[in-house]
């Protein structure tokens, strides 16, 4: 039976079941793909060419990369990012005094840039791998 043999409502009971098993199946697939980035923003914040890992302050930094996940309709999305205020002068450096009249020269130690075509990589064969799995 094809879509042509449906009637104009049971073409739509399908199409939303495909829908309801497409959403569940992209929420997994922006979950693992956020586990995966925090995954290569830690490895990345763990010595050069990224910051070194120096101490608990660095150690802290390293883990305070967190993922939230949260699903939006048919889909979903997920935030990875690290509540350290050291996160943006690590990426991109930085020069000048700072708000407490310290200079600094900083150069910027990326970590969170070179992750990103890998994350893009990763997101694009888990979208295709639920869309199929979607559709059975």
């Amino acid at each position: 039976m094809t879509s042509r043999d449906l009637s104009p409502d049971e073409l739509a009971d399908q199409l939303e079941a495909v829908a309801d098993r497409l959403s569940d199946s992209i929420g997994r697939a922006v979950e693992h793909t956020g586990m995966v980035g925090r995954g290569l923003i830690r490895a990345g914040a763990s010595g050069r060419p990224g910051p070194m890992v120096r101490g608990p302050e660095g150690v802290n930094y390293r883990s305070s990369w967190k993922t939230v996940p949260s699903r939006i309709p048919y889909g979903a999305e997920c935030t990875i990012g690290t509540s350290k205020p050291q996160g943006r002068r690590l990426e991109f450096g930085f020069q000048g005094p700072d708000s407490l009249g310290r200079v600094y020269n900083q150069p910027p130690f990326p970590h969170v840039g070179p992750a990103i075509p890998v994350i893009e990589q990763t997101l694009r064969t888990q979208i295709r791998h639920a869309v199929q799995e979607a559709l059975g």
